[in-house]
């Protein structure tokens, strides 16, 4: 008889959580948790409580013997653990306003992964990442890292590169969003779908589409020539493709790119939404208000539909899939991000990449996508030097690379505005990096 699964999740007091423990009850004939521990900081002690607690009710009532265990002691929690989701916001919500809201005074995008937001997000995210991985030397050395935390890329590539922990795999619901989406706009069922994914987090292309093992391609570009049919993310609106661009790009594109190549327009319209209504992280603290609220309802013991609203569908379907898929050498494909080990030329071995692998009890085997097409292989080029030099300047606390990584960035338009960003932006953010800050008062 087996002793079953023990999951840690750090940032277990997260309005995400829900849709995680539903994925564990859905999956529970093939993924057998007995204990999933919910471990959160003092800040976030009181979403804990009232998430757990939903938690709690959701597995009394799917009748399955689960033990739910809260703590704010995050070395207890991953003391033995077999997985280990992450799921943070270092300086919660009111961190991602000020990423969205700085930026848009230089006319610049305020993003919470991309450009000056995802540069400070990674700042702020990475040293807290690699701490967790020291106590998980020590505590879990077996156990796999399931980084669900943004922005995923970035902090994927610093596990890799600067701590000791090899059994680490990113995740982000936009490619299984893209996957439900193309099934949806083809009316086919999802488990019919696949696409060869290659790029990086929030930088992924769609190189080919099947279906039952058919390519479909180029009728789904020409249902996406149509602007209602452009995005696949909740919380990003699709402004549509010019056909002609979509067409000769030749590969799917993914609801992130629309910053790239809508640059201009993405602003305005995150100006015109930061004026009216809020920001994204200023609507979703309201968003995330209600939710807290419903949660708190002892009656509820399913997740609320409501959630989808937060941006997080198909979460648990991703995380869930690819720990069973690694629990069971299950051996199906999924996109993740790994160490690229050859599977996309030009961009270094040891570099992540997001991209198809085959999911096996010893991890991610990335597919040899070869080289990406030349339209699109410069782009994603530019993004992984911005990654690689941010990621650096995470560790080493170094201004003169932060600054750096933000001028190579495709969004930023010259190196004063980025000089001028990163300054106002390390003074806004002081509390979070301390890396940044302990040379200068030394």
């Amino acid at each position: 008889m087996t002793k079953g699964i023990k999951i840690t999740t750090i940032g277990g007091g997260s309005s995400y959580t829900p849709e995680l423990v539903e994925g564990f009850i859905k999956r529970y004939d093939e993924l057998p948790v007995r204990e999933l521990w919910l471990v959160d900081i003092e800040a976030g002690k009181e979403k804990l409580e009232i998430v757990g607690t939903l938690a709690k009710r959701m597995i009394e009532k799917a009748g399955l013997p689960i033990e739910v265990h809260l703590t704010l002691d995050r070395e207890a929690a991953l003391k033995d653990a077999d997985f280990v989701t992450t799921q943070f916001r270092v300086g919660l919500l009111d961190a991602r306003a000020k990423d969205e809201r700085i930026p848009l005074k230089y006319g610049v995008l305020g993003q919470e992964t991309n450009g000056p937001g995802g540069l400070f997000k990674g700042l702020r995210t990475i040293p807290v990442i690699l701490d967790i991985c020291n106590d998980m030397e020590k505590l879990c050395p077996n156990a796999w890292l399931i980084n669900f935390t943004n922005p995923a890329g970035m902090v994927t590539e610093a596990v890799l590169r600067y701590s000791n922990i090899k059994k680490v795999v990113g995740l982000c619901n936009v490619p299984i969003g893209m996957e439900m989406g193309i099934a949806k706009l083809l009316d086919v069922d999802h488990s019919r779908i696949r696409i060869n994914f290659a790029g990086l987090n929030h930088m992924v292309y769609g190189l080919d589409v099947f279906v039952d093992g058919e390519s479909v391609k180029n009728k789904v570009i020409e249902l996406l020539t149509d602007p209602n049919n452009s995005s696949f993310v909740k919380n990003i609106e699709g402004l549509g493709w010019e056909p002609e661009f979509i067409r000769s790009l030749n590969v799917l594109t993914c609801p992130y790119h629309m910053y790239y190549y809508k640059t201009k327009d993405m602003i305005e319209k995150d100006e015109k939404n930061a004026k009216e209504e809020g920001t994204r992280a200023e609507v979703v603290q309201k968003l995330e208000q209600e939710l807290f609220e419903l949660y708190k309802d002892p009656q509820l013991d399913i997740k609320p539909p409501q959630l989808e609203k937060r941006g997080g569908a198909y979460y648990s379907d991703a995380a869930v899939r690819l720990i069973t898929s690694i629990y069971t050498d299950k051996k199906d494909i999924q996109p993740v991000n790994t160490r690229n080990n050859g599977a996309i030329a030009g961009i270094p071995d040891d570099s992540a990449v997001e991209v198809s692998c085959i999911i096996t009890k010893d991890g991610p085997k990335p597919i040899v996508m070869g080289e990406l097409p030349v339209a699109v292989s410069g782009l994603v080029q530019q993004i992984k030097s911005f990654e690689r030099i941010a990621a650096e300047a995470a560790v080493t606390g170094d201004y003169e690379k932060a600054v750096l990584a933000l001028t190579i960035n495709p969004l930023t338009p010259t190196d004063t505005i980025a000089k001028e960003i990163v300054d106002e932006m390390l003074e806004a953010h002081k509390e979070h990096l301390p890396q940044f800050f302990q040379k200068v008062e030394a």
